[in-house]
């Protein structure tokens, strides 16, 4: 009951945000994957966090006007003892009412006659509007019936809002019930990340590594990954997004493992490099160690009243000058900086938002301006530095991939490192794949 009151506690924020109108939002649709098998479902994040009901076929409507107090409405799948033979419980209405702290439920097959009634008089309809094009079509359809009762004194809602615009900053702060499910989520990332290294061997498949990963994740209780786990061996660690897994690994390769858990609809993401071997070789340490000096550099810049932007410009710096000293870049740092020259070999942010969904909501400038960090924020961090083949390159650095990543959250008086459990000095690595 307590959980239920975090959801209820929520939905009376938006309302309050909103001051009038009607907010529709619905849960994410069942999406098949062939044929008549469908891909195991996830319900849509905005809905979730408003309403802690799993369920497909689902929506939540918010009633509210200055003067009275808000109504939260729920349309579920009415009861259907056959269907639950083979797909398995549903809440219906009555239940689904009593247990999630809802005022009315009905039945989604209602859903086209009570609409219009509700938007009757509104002045306001909120909804995400540009993100489905089937829900655009239906909630314009309800405004266009609403409008058409106009000769009988019937006005429909005039204006439009967006209430991702509200949640996205509702989200960005997470409560007390929040993180301790994304702990959780950590502390069970952590151990398949130890898990994978201690299984890493020379001669082995990337996805043999991965599979000791999602073995981790379900055996503590986790209903998914967070995202498709990369698992990148040697050369294959210098592609940012490199998802086949299907590589042998060699002895003087390292691995870049990038992959985390989802929990209770939070997500865990940790990124973690290492030798193949279990030692690196001097060219894989030199690489390594200021990939983790950019980190932790990154690191003690995420506290309040910082930017969103100060960690990203922190590990720039102490990557730009590895670069240099490394004769990657030619010049001075910051001439590389001015000129955009690290970018051969470190191409994207050094973090994101992190919550229900891996890259999470929320804006990260305010009025053109990087928002300032504040309490309850959770980010991650993360460093890299890949270096591809090329005539002005190193030989010894050449297909080097190395990222690391951590999970934070800002507190009051500086940061809490989630995955701080997970091995990532050189030595901490070596110790653990013996």
């Amino acid at each position: 009951m307590e959980k239920i009151k975090q959801f209820l506690k929520r939905r009376k924020q938006l309302a309050s945000m909103m001051e009038s109108g009607v907010a529709v939002i619905p849960t994410a649709p069942e999406r098949l994957r062939n044929r008549d098998a469908h891909y195991p479902y996830r319900f849509d994040s905005y809905f979730y966090y408003l309403t802690g009901f799993k369920e497909p076929e689902a929506v939540l409507v918010i009633v509210t006007a200055k003067e009275n107090a808000a109504r939260h409405i729920l349309f579920c799948r009415a009861k259907d003892p056959e269907r639950e033979i083979w797909d398995g419980f549903r809440s219906g209405p009555d239940c689904a009412k009593d247990t999630f702290g809802f005022d009315e439920a009905y039945a989604i097959s209602e859903i086209d006659e009570k609409l219009p009634e509700l938007l009757a008089n509104q002045t306001s309809v909120y909804a995400a509007f540009g993100y489905d094009a089937a829900w655009d079509q239906r909630i314009t359809g309800w405004v266009n019936q609403v409008r058409a009762q106009s000769r009988n004194g019937v006005t429909a809602p005039g204006e439009i809002h967006d209430y991702r615009t509200l949640l996205d900053e509702m989200r960005l702060i997470k409560d007390d019930s929040e993180l301790q499910i994304m702990r959780r989520a950590a502390d069970i990332s952590v151990q398949a990340h130890r898990r994978a290294m201690q299984a890493t061997r020379p001669d082995r498949y990337e996805y043999e590594v991965e599979a000791e990963l999602l073995y981790t994740f379900y055996r503590h209780g986790a209903q998914s990954p967070a995202y498709t786990s990369i698992v990148a061996g040697g050369a294959n660690a210098c592609i940012l997004h490199y998802i086949d897994n299907n590589a042998q690994l060699k002895q003087d390769d390292l691995l870049l493992i990038d992959a985390g858990c989802e929990l209770e609809g939070y997500a865990s993401d940790i990124t973690r490099t290492f030798p193949v071997s279990g030692r690196f070789s001097s060219a894989q340490k030199d690489i390594y160690q200021l990939v983790l000096a950019a980190q932790m550099a990154a690191i003690e810049q995420v506290r309040p009243g910082n930017t969103w932007n100060d960690p990203h410009q922190a590990a720039l710096r102490v990557l730009a000058q590895g670069f240099v000293d490394f004769g990657l870049c030619q010049g001075s740092v910051d001439g590389v900086l001015e000129s955009g020259d690290y970018k051969r070999f470190y191409m994207h942010r050094t973090g994101h938002w992190l919550g229900m969904d891996v890259h999470d909501a929320g804006e990260y400038k305010l009025q053109g301006e990087w928002r300032a960090l504040r309490p309850g924020m959770t980010l991650t961090v993360e460093p890299g530095c890949y270096i591809r083949p090329a005539e002005n390159v190193p030989q010894q650095f050449w297909n080097i991939g190395v990222r690391i990543e951590d999970d934070v959250l800002v507190t009051a008086d500086g940061n809490e490192l989630l995955t701080a459990a997970a091995p990532k000095t050189v030595t901490e690595i070596e110790e653990l794949m013996q």
